[in-house]
Order: C-alpha cells, then sequence, then structure tokens
C-alpha cells in the first residue's frame, strides 16, 4: 500500500516509517501541517495516518479540508488527546479511526490494514483516460486507439502518475518519490530511461504526441488542442 504518515515527532515519526516499510509499504511523509496537507490533497494514498497536533496546521484542520475538496482517504487519527469529546471531535471532522498515544505497532499496522480493506464511500475511478488512451486500474491494462499497450509493472506506474496529474508538469523528484519512493537522488538516469521507453510505447505509431518533455522542468501529460 502506499501510505503518507504526517508526524512532528521525528524519532516517532522515523520509527514508524521505518516499520511500516518493512511491513511491505511505501511511506510518504510530511513533519509539519503544511506539508502534510499538500501531500494529502495532491496525491493518492491508500491510508493516511494523521497527527493531530502538528506545527502550522493541525490534524483536524488538514482533515476538515480535504474532505471539502473531496478526498476520501482512511483517515487514522494519533493523538495524545484521548477524552471522549476529543475522540468525537476527530471523528466528526472525517476520521476514520483513532489511535490514542503511546500505541503498539501491531495495532496500528492492524487499523492500516483494516483501513484499507474497507469498501469506499463512492464508487472509485478505476479507469483513466486522456485522448484515445486508457489505462485500467483493475484489470492493470493500457490501450491506446483500441490496440493493446504492454508495460512493466514500473512503466505503468509511471502512466498512472502521469495521467492522474494530467495537465501538469511532473518534476523528475516527483517521480522518484511517487514511483520508486526514492527520497534521495540515485544519480542514475532512471526515470529517464524509464520514461523514454513508457513514450516509445505510448506514443509511437500514432498521430499525436501525449507524453512530452518540459526542458529543464520535467515532463507533461496532456491531450492534444
Amino acid at each position: 500500500m502506499k501510505l503518507l504518515l504526517v508526524e512532528d515527532d521525528k524519532e516517532a515519526a522515523g520509527y514508524l516509517k521505518r516499520a511500516l516499510s518493512e511491513a511491505g509499504h511505501a511511506v510518504d511523509y510530511a513533519a509539519a501541517g503544511r506539508d502534510g496537507l499538500m501531500l494529502a490533497a495532491g496525491e493518492t494514498y491508500d491510508v493516511i495516518i494523521l497527527d493531530r497536533m502538528l506545527p502550522e496546521i493541525d490534524g483536524l484542520a488538514i482533515l476538515r479540508t480535504v474532505r471539502a475538496s473531496g478526498v476520501q482517504t482512511p483517515v487514522l487519527l494519533l493523538t495524545a488527546l484521548g477524552g471522549i469529546d476529543d475522540r468525537v471531535e476527530g471523528l466528526e471532522a472525517g476520521g476514520d479511526d483513532y489511535l490514542v498515544k503511546p500505541f503498539a505497532f501491531a495495532e496500528l499496522l492492524a487499523r492500516v490494514n483494516a483501513l484499507a480493506r474497507r469498501p469506499p464511500t463512492q464508487e472509485m475511478r478505476t479507469e483513466l483516460t486522456a485522448a484515445d488512451l486508457k489505462l485500467d486500474l483493475m484489470k492493470r491494462t493500457v490501450t491506446r486507439g483500441g490496440r493493446r499497450i504492454e508495460l512493466q509493472p514500473r512503466e505503468f506506474q509511471l502512466l498512472e502518475y502521469l495521467l492522474r496529474h494530467a495537465g501538469r508538469v511532473v518534476t523528475r523528484t516527483m517521480l522518484l518519490e511517487s514511483v520508486w519512493d526514492f527520497h534521495f537522488d540515485p544519480k542514475t538516469n532512471i526515470v529517464e530511461t524509464h520514461m523514454s521507453r513508457l513514450r516509445g510505447k505510448v506514443d509511437r505509431g500514432h498521430g499525436c504526441e501525449l507524453i512530452h518533455t518540459v526542458r529543464g522542468a520535467g515532463y507533461i501529460l496532456r491531450e492534444p488542442d
């Protein structure tokens, strides 16, 4: 699963990020409320683990903002505030579950897994499209103009990310973090190599290109004018 952890206690966050990664999950991390809000609103996650007391913007404000913008990702609230009124306030703000500090990692992991298994409150979007390009998230298939395109798993992830951000420039750093879960520069041309292969498969033989390089910035997937 892809998780977002928003926690300002660096020691606790480091432990949780490492433990969740060891459990097989990709984890994005934010230490402050503003960064957490940007990730929660702009990226796609299976579950968000959200500390309630954060610098800049507190957890409940983040929760209310993302819910108001239509984000329905399950949210597990972490807090030292264990009173009934505190729990009710968190749940009414849009939280799906509530875990009081201190807690055992095994319980947190069980709650995260349970939230991920919940059926969505709305019908999930299972197909991403741009022009005659279609990516089916359930069948894990890609077609363009009705013709099947065979992609490797990493190429599929790249295309999914581009389609989710269609019309917007995505940077090399964004791709390294979201597709490879690298939070450092590997000093290789891994992004460029995979992107070149993807563009060859998606655009070659078609009348117009959908994936473009934005010099000095990154890449963009956009429909023809």
